[in-house]
Order: structure tokens, then C-alpha cells, then sequence
């Protein structure tokens, strides 16, 4: 593992108990950060919290609610002095079903998490940043938001929003010390493919020209970069993890 200097940092990862969160979470505390996960699973942070066996402070947050995410950055100041990054991980996929068919509440769903819950957090971080003159925002897009997969226009539309929103964020921030960049990664193997078919996932296999599914240790490697003060010129940025897929 290459060594990154993250140490006196202090990062919130939403949805941090699990998955690509869980490995961004392992990445961060290996270069000397501390870590406050914000996650809705209060049984998945208690479990993660103990296998990781390092200490990270939990707190149950529902991202996708503005007064939840609003009262985290106040309990996280009582415990942490600053916020320097935020790695907005939290996400759902919703159903893999043709668009005329989505119901509506499962689409708004997937817009109010993997969006809304995004948004609400830039929002209530971003001023702390500016007042240290510093941050990392790193948001979790999706090669799918790029090329838009059939049997999930609302995961798909969600993440192609999360990219401009980063790109506008990134120049609204780009003549201060905070720097705003997204992954947009192909499919990677994590409990989140429990919420898809069985067809989706062969689907999405089918299109990575190195013929499997990423690593989270993959993504976490980009992500702990993004969070780094070497990360200092790229902003508004999308950064591929895709095996090969991305064209553009």
C-alpha cells in the first residue's frame, strides 16, 4: 500500500459501515485520519466498528433527511474540532425495471438519498470548510451516469447529477482551499449488489473490457488521494475507475 499523509485530518464518510464506504474508511485511518461515519445502520456500524479495531466515531444519520444531516455536523464539532473532508458514499440503486414501469416511490427514494442526501451535506460542510479555509469533498458518482444503464434510469440519472453538481460545487469553491472531485466507478463487487438482478449485475460485467468487477481497496486507493493536500489542482473533476469502460 503506497503511503499517503493524511494525519491531524479529521473526515466524515457517509455510509461509511459498509461496502466502498467501509474500504474508503480503512484507506483514511491507514494515512492517519480520524473518521466519523454517518450511516443509518446503527447494527453495521457497531459490527464494522469492531472489526476495524481502530477507533472511529459513529453516529446514526439519515442522509437523505436535511434536519438529520443539519444535527451530525453539530454532534460531530462536539467531538472533532474541525471537518476536513467529507466522502459523500451513501447510495442505494433502487429497482432494475424498465423506466415506464419505476414506481414512483422507489424513484424518489433513490433521487432523496443517493442526490438530496449528497446535496444536504455539501451544504452544511462547506461553511466550516470556508471558515479553515480548507477541505476535501470527494462524492461517489458512477460509470453509469456517464452512459445511462437500461433497467435503472433512476440510479443512472442520480449519478450523472452528482457529477455536474460536483463540477458546479468545484467552481464555487475553486479560489478558496477546499477542493470538490467525484469517482464514477464501474460495477465493484460490495453488498450494494444485493439490491440488483441477477441480469444487471451479468449486464454490467459484460461492458468492463478487463472482464471483472473492481475492488473497493481500488476505489479507496483514488479516494484517500482525493482527500490528500497533493490533491491540489484538480476541482470539478470525475475521476474513472471502470476497468476500461469509460469512453468519455
Amino acid at each position: 500500500m503506497n503511503q499517503l499523509d493524511l494525519a491531524g485530518r479529521h473526515a466524515v464518510v457517509t455510509g461509511g459501515a459498509a461496502g466502498l464506504g467501509l474500504a474508503i474508511t480503512q484507506r483514511l485511518l491507514a494515512s492517519g485520519a480520524s473518521v466519523t461515519w454517518w450511516d443509518r445502520d446503527a447494527l453495521a456500524m457497531t459490527a464494522s466498528a469492531a472489526a476495524l479495531g481502530q477507533p472511529v466515531h459513529s453516529l446514526q444519520v439519515d442522509v437523505s433527511q436535511h434536519a438529520s444531516v443539519a444535527r451530525a455536523v453539530q454532534q460531530t464539532l462536539a467531538h472533532h474540532p474541525r471537518i476536513d473532508i467529507l466522502v459523500n458514499c451513501a447510495g442505494i440503486t433502487g429497482p432494475n425495471v424498465k423506466l415506464w414501469d419505476y414506481p414512483p416511490d422507489d424513484w424518489l427514494e433513490v433521487m432523496q438519498v443517493n442526490l438530496n442526501g449528497l446535496f444536504y451535506g455539501c451544504r452544511e460542510v462547506v461553511p466550516i470548510m470556508r471558515s479553515q479555509n480548507y477541505g476535501r469533498i470527494v462524492n461517489i458518482a458512477s460509470v453509469a451516469g456517464k452512459e445511462g444503464n437500461p433497467n435503472a434510469s433512476a440510479y443512472s440519472a442520480s449519478k450523472a447529477a452528482v457529477m455536474a453538481l460536483t463540477k458546479s460545487l468545484g467552481k464555487e469553491l475553486a479560489d478558496t482551499g477546499i477542493r470538490v472531485n467525484c469517482v464514477a466507478p464501474a460495477a465493484v463487487k460490495t453488498a450494494i449488489f444485493d439490491q440488483m438482478s441477477p441480469e444487471h449485475i451479468q449486464f454490467m460485467l459484460a461492458k468492463i473490457p478487463m472482464g471483472r468487477f473492481g475492488e473497493p481497496q481500488e476505489v479507496a486507493a483514488m479516494v484517500a488521494w482525493l482527500c490528500t493536500e497533493e490533491c491540489s489542482f484538480s476541482t470539478g473533476a470525475v475521476f474513472d475507475l471502470s476497468g476500461g469502460r469509460a469512453t468519455y
